[in-house]
């Protein structure tokens, strides 16, 4: 069974939906099995609300562009539909999850969060454990895996989820890569090992084998691995051999 994620982004008309700010874009990009497909989501909202100034500064959406498109009750069915049962990737995933399940609640569909259709990982949670007290916006991700982010003169949620799948890809590709590496070179090792001749009066050497505690924390680190690289990690396969 394929693997799907949804690498989603949301621009809005402010910072805090508690305060009545709306969505006004929704931007979606399809990967399966880590590979992006041509399958997109994208439609801008009308909000029936004023955008605060310093949000058109970011994301150049005017109210007056935004006088003639779909409300978001319009597009929850076709958006939910597309979304359902995959993982979504998010950066800075509390902001666009609040915003989204808000505007399921003024819809009339309270009883439905996002998280109980989807699973989510969130890629700034993911670049602060990888990089501490470093940047991790997207533009600081972009520059830091060498990804080309010069259409983004403003905020655009298609066009960032374009880049944020390019970004979550970097960023699980070489955590994969390290590992790749580190098999093979232990896998080399053994090989050498294998190739040289024992003395004859060595004795045998003692098999200790991981006592139940060190394999539970054994799994654990293997679901943690699994998590942050979007799929099986390389462990896996090597147990599986």
């Amino acid at each position: 069974m394929s693997q799907r994620q949804i690498v989603l982004d949301t621009e809005t008309t402010g910072l805090d939906p508690a305060q009545g700010h709306r969505v006004i874009e929704i931007g979606c990009v399809e990967l399966r099995n880590r590979r992006p497909t041509d399958q997109r989501f994208h439609t801008y909202l009308q909000p029936d609300r004023a955008i605060d100034a310093e949000a058109v500064k970011v994301h150049g959406i005017t109210n007056e562009f935004l006088a003639n498109q779909p409300r978001f009750a319009d597009v929850a069915d076709e958006f939910l539909n597309f979304i359902r049962d995959a993982e979504l990737i998010i950066h800075n995933a509390a902001f666009d999850l609040g915003f989204l399940n808000h505007e399921l609640r003024r819809c009339g569909r309270g009883h439905l969060v996002l998280e109980q259709i989807c699973t989510v990982q969130d890629t700034l949670l993911l670049a602060r454990q990888r990089y501490p007290g470093q940047r991790n916006s997207l533009d600081a991700l972009c520059k830091r895996y060498n990804i080309d982010n010069a259409q983004r003169t403003l905020h655009g949620a298609l066009l960032d989820a374009e880049i944020l799948a390019d970004v979550y890809l970097a960023m699980t590709r070489q955590q994969s890569s390290i590992f790749v590496q580190e098999a093979a070179d232990a896998t080399a090792a053994r090989h050498h090992e294998v190739r040289r001749s024992p003395p004859s009066n060595r004795p045998p050497l003692p098999i200790i084998r991981a006592d139940a505690g060190e394999c539970a924390e054994h799994a654990c680190y293997l679901e943690m691995l699994d998590k942050s690289s979007g799929g099986a990690c390389v462990w896996r396969r090597l147990e599986a051999v």
